[in-house]
């Protein structure tokens, strides 16, 4: 079996991988750039310099790192959880550096998460999480807008950070949907090629099994007749029905090895039989013939190597008229018609039974030759004729690469 191709690289690291990078970058920078680096003219308020100086605030940012990383750990098996020890860092991180206002590079962590849990969880789990965020901006927004606690005369920069929020809920709500409809695409995907593949096998299954059953029913009715007068004749009739259920026993174990072929530990078994194709209806003429209705093969064109669906339809199609004209058309001959020339496949079935003005087929074969042709996107038709008989036709086309 083929091995499942590898994801990319970037989609092979954890979330929580991501969000920790996106924690280290916010937490390293103001670190460098107000506390390393020289000082430089001006002031920040929201780094005061002076913010990492004491035992107590370096304490509190290491605590804060400790709590996003677990959260980051936990982000794909548990994500309210990591969205609770985000949260809790983020206050943390403010509570070291002695900061009033929220930052939008310190909320940047939290934002990042909610957008991975939008895009990898349910509904309500993104909800929840979302519900968490935004609480955790309204705790600290509202000691400074309500009752004035630590208010400067900016403007808040909490509602801009919960518009951010709010957009990366829509994109992982948006690649969440997306992850849905592909998933169900694939779904429907799977159920029509199951659906497709029962179709393929009760078309061969009724193609292989009508025709010789219609031989061996044949044969078995003529050894019945002449046991008692042509001893010589109805060993020839055994012989051809023995023959014919070996033939059919052999598909079957084919078809049915098929089947199994996907099943563990079945890739040491024997490789099967190529399928049956347009060099097989002499074969297939003889076996009619010896069943009491001549079959005549005229070939026109020339015979050259075609697509193996090509080839495998084009026999069978062959094969079911000729079923039919052995179990329903009360005819002692048909002539088969094969036509290759140019862009297509023309076959033609023609007998000289009782089709005119009867009722066609009421099984599944008419209906498993017209499938087949329909699934190649050729012609098919099946009729009496005005003279008497039946009429069976079908045009394939042919690929322009093996023409």
């Amino acid at each position: 079996m083929p091995a499942t191709p590898r994801l990319p690289l970037l989609k092979r690291i954890p979330l929580g991988v991501w969000t920790a990078v996106t924690w280290c970058g916010v937490t390293v920078y103001p670190l460098v750039q107000y506390v390393l680096m020289p000082p430089r003219q001006g002031v920040s308020y929201s780094y005061p310099r002076h913010g990492m100086d004491g035992h107590a605030a370096q304490l509190f940012l290491l605590l804060a790192t400790a709590l996003a990383l677990a959260g980051c750990a936990v982000l794909s098996r548990r994500p309210l959880t990591a969205m609770a020890l985000l949260v809790a860092g983020t206050g943390a991180s403010m509570v070291a550096w002695h900061q009033t206002e929220t930052v939008p590079t310190v909320y940047l962590p939290v934002t990042v998460a909610l957008g991975f849990i939008t895009a990898h969880n349910s509904r309500r789990t993104s909800l929840l999480a979302c519900a968490l965020a935004f609480g955790a901006l309204f705790a600290l927004w509202a000691p400074r807008e309500v009752i004035g606690f630590g208010r400067d005369d900016g403007i808040a920069a909490e509602p801009y950070i919960a518009l951010t929020a709010v957009v990366a809920w829509l994109i992982g709500n948006s690649v969440h949907q997306a992850r849905v409809y592909a998933e169900n695409l694939r779904s429907r995907a799977a159920v029509q090629a199951v659906t497709a593949e029962r179709l393929r096998i009760a078309r061969e299954l009724h193609d292989m099994v009508a025709h010789s059953i219609g031989v061996i029913a044949l044969q078995a009715g003529a050894a019945r007749r002449v046991i008692d007068t042509q001893p010589a004749g109805a060993r020839e009739a055994l012989t051809a029905i023995e023959s014919t259920g070996r033939e059919t026993l052999a598909g079957l174990r084919r078809m049915l090895g098929a089947l199994r072929e996907a099943e563990p530990g079945r890739a040491e078994e024997a490789p099967l039989g190529p399928e049956p194709g347009l060099a097989a209806v002499a074969r297939l003429a003889e076996t009619t013939t010896t069943a009491g209705v001549h079959v005549d093969v005229r070939w026109l064109g020339e015979l050259r190597p075609l697509p193996p669906e090509v080839d495998i339809s084009a026999y069978r199609i062959i094969q079911e008229a000729l079923t039919n004209v052995v179990r329903h058309a009360s005819a002692d001959s048909c002539r088969v018609s094969v036509d290759c020339r140019g862009e297509e496949l023309s076959i033609e079935v023609i007998d000289g039974g009782r089709g005119h003005g009867g009722t066609p087929d009421s099984g599944y074969g008419l209906l498993g030759m017209r499938e087949r042709v329909g699934l190649l996107h050729g012609e098919f038709s099946a009729e009496p004729r005005p003279e008497g008989g039946f009429r069976v036709a079908a045009r394939l086309p042919v690929p322009a690469e093996v023409r």
